[in-house]
């Protein structure tokens, strides 16, 4: 279940479709398993994303979704099954990978500033010793300009507000400059400019032939991937999001009759037997 075909470079950009094929990484999970202990995370999904696609992974607290993200970026190994990522060239490249955390939490003991910040992701390419290249340091400045931080980068990351912070981080991602660019729960709860900017920049990268795939409670925002999949410990279902987003799969994920408000909001009738005796221990 869930392959998703690889497309024609320049997604919504209005490029003819068959002209040119996108040039990018792949990613290829078969029949996973992540198990924490007796507990199942990921039940046997099976998804195939091809370059220049963005992917909303969709489904209740506890579901598997920040685990299959760690599983795509090697934080977690799985219990059965193969996850692999591949660049242009077909050969495996975990290191064409971007894994922005959700909400990670800016430690006062250690001062970073979002300049600092931001170029640990170009580190990430060097290693802590290496020396940053101009290449790099442009790629800095790229990702700065990008999220909107230009006048933020001498502050430290305690100073600022949630969404200043997340943006930093997301900069970080992308100074990497991978083929895969995760992010887990990217725009909940954070404020309007926060989420126009990234849904912004989730569109350039997809466009760019990049794979972007992010983690949501919302409807409305799985709504605007190319693809969506639709995990309750098992994948429900994977395609295109008005195939997937409907009431009846999005009940048997959420356990219930489900309503889904016109700015993406779900309203469950019968909330149910969904097991999340696990959440603490996956996040969501």
């Amino acid at each position: 279940m869930g392959t998703v075909p690889e497309k024609p470079a320049g997604g919504s950009s209005g490029a003819p479709a068959a002209q040119t094929r996108a040039v990018g990484p792949s990613v290829h999970i078969d029949r996973l398993w992540v198990s924490y202990g007796e507990i199942v995370a990921v039940r046997d999904a099976s998804l195939h994303i091809g370059p220049g696609t963005s992917v909303a992974i969709i489904g209740p607290n506890g579901s598997g979704k920040s685990t299959l993200l760690s599983t795509i970026s090697g934080l977690v190994h799985p219990t059965r099954g193969h996850v692999s990522v591949t660049g242009p060239d077909g050969h495996p490249s975990r290191n064409a990978v971007a894994h922005v955390l959700q909400t990670t939490v800016a430690n006062q003991a250690v001062p970073l500033t979002v300049l600092e910040t931001v170029r640990m992701g170009a580190y990430g390419r060097r290693g802590m010793i290496g020396r940053l290249t101009a290449e790099d340091r442009t790629a800095v400045e790229d990702a700065i300009h990008r999220m909107r931080i230009d006048d933020l980068r001498n502050r430290q990351l305690h100073e600022l507000s949630g969404g200043q912070r997340q943006r930093a981080y997301v900069a970080q991602g992308l100074a990497q400059r991978a083929g895969v660019l995760l992010l887990d729960e990217p725009i909940t709860g954070l404020d309007i400019i926060t989420q126009e900017v990234i849904t912004e920049v989730i569109e350039e990268e997809r466009d760019r032939g990049r794979i972007v795939i992010l983690t949501t409670h919302d409807v409305g925002t799985a709504r605007l991937a190319d693809v969506a999949v639709l995990i309750a410990t098992d994948v429900v279902a994977s395609g295109a999001p008005e195939m997937v987003l409907t009431p009846d799969l999005l009940g048997q994920a959420y356990g219930g009759h489900v309503h889904v408000l016109e700015d993406g909001t779900l309203v469950l009738d019968d909330p149910h037997t969904h097991d999340h005796r696990h959440e603490d221990q996956l996040g969501n």
